[in-house]
């Protein structure tokens, strides 16, 4: 009977490890999973009225279209020349690209020289087309302090006359507050401002210049 009882104490020494094992794995089972958050940021900007003088003219303003590396949702950064990187968890809650187009349509409503600024989707004939291409939008960790570097390409047609008015690339570099992503979210919403401002004057003068 002790060697039975010695056995059995043997095998429990034996088991009880194993069963640890084995209740910690099934905790750790229905365990939820971790996740990463991300973080996800607009381009939003505050542009103020600029004047009155609206012409009889109406502009289209077509869905700004982006490079290849550029026409996402993930956020660009650089470390050297020519190497593009995405931070894993920050993000665009939309493509730069289509962020832009309301944000176009505002400043050119607020710029007071249209009867009106339409979108693509609208049925109006229109007088004057804005064409605009995201040639970078990136964030430079290449200078101290880091920077955001911006470079839109605009062509203006006359719509009516069949021809183009004038095309240009702006490029536009603001520098980084802070050496991370939400530093580079605030240096792009300046330099979209700043953007605005000068495709504004841009289509302000070629317009006219082209009656």
């Amino acid at each position: 009977m002790q060697k039975l009882n010695q056995g059995k104490n043997k095998i429990s020494s034996i088991m009880a490890p194993s069963l640890a094992v084995l209740l910690l794995c099934g905790c750790t089972m229905f365990q939820p999973a971790k996740t990463t958050s991300m973080s996800t940021y607009s381009i939003e900007v505050k542009l103020d009225a600029a004047g009155t003088g609206a012409s009889e003219q109406t502009m289209l303003v077509a869905t700004p279209e982006a490079r290849p590396g550029y026409d996402s949702r993930r956020m660009v950064y650089t470390k050297r020349p020519h190497e593009l990187e995405y931070f894993t968890q920050n993000q665009w809650v939309d493509s730069p690209a289509r962020m832009l187009t309301p944000l176009l349509m505002q400043a050119l409503e607020k710029s007071g020289k249209y009867r009106a600024v339409v979108s693509s989707r609208s049925l109006v004939a229109a007088d004057l087309k804005l064409e605009t291409e995201i040639i970078r939008l990136q964030h430079e960790f290449t200078t101290r302090p880091s920077q955001i570097h911006l470079t839109v390409r605009a062509q203006l047609t006359d719509i009516q006359g069949k021809r183009v008015l004038a095309s240009r690339e702006f490029n536009i570099v603001e520098p980084s507050t802070s050496e991370d992503p939400y530093g580079g979210v605030l240096a792009t919403n300046r330099a979209v401002k700043t953007l605005l401002q000068q495709l504004a004057a841009f289509c302000a003068a070629e317009s006219k210049a082209g009656n």
